[in-house]
């Protein structure tokens, strides 16, 4: 199976965030993410696993009691259950990945 990003298309999330569901098997799935210097997610948890990728940019991000800047290249792991949080410093293009298969996020009114 191949996906092609430019066939997909992008969500609007909110806050300008925006977002492409890429996919993915019958036990895991994959985000791509542009979100905007200035974002802040609100900390929260969820039972799947994450593993992230940041392709550009520059964030915060605390998973538990750890927090750490990462830049592009770096990447992060959190346990499924962990309370985690995000705060871009700069403009960032990243990818997640989700075991089991999280549901694609809906929209923020």
């Amino acid at each position: 199976m191949f996906v092609l990003r430019e066939k997909k298309d992008e969500i609007e999330f909110g806050h300008g965030i925006r977002l492409t569901d890429l996919g993915g098997l019958a036990n895991m799935n994959a985000l791509f993410w542009r979100t905007p210097a200035g974002t802040v997610s609100p900390m929260h948890d969820h039972p799947e696993e994450q593993f992230g990728y940041l392709l550009k940019g520059v964030f915060e991000v605390m998973i538990g009691a750890e927090k750490a800047i990462l830049k592009p290249g770096d990447a992060y792991h959190i346990p499924g259950g962990v309370p985690h949080q995000f705060r871009v410093v700069e403009d960032t293009e990243a990818i997640d990945v989700f075991s089991p298969k999280r549901p694609v996020p809906e929209p923020i009114q």
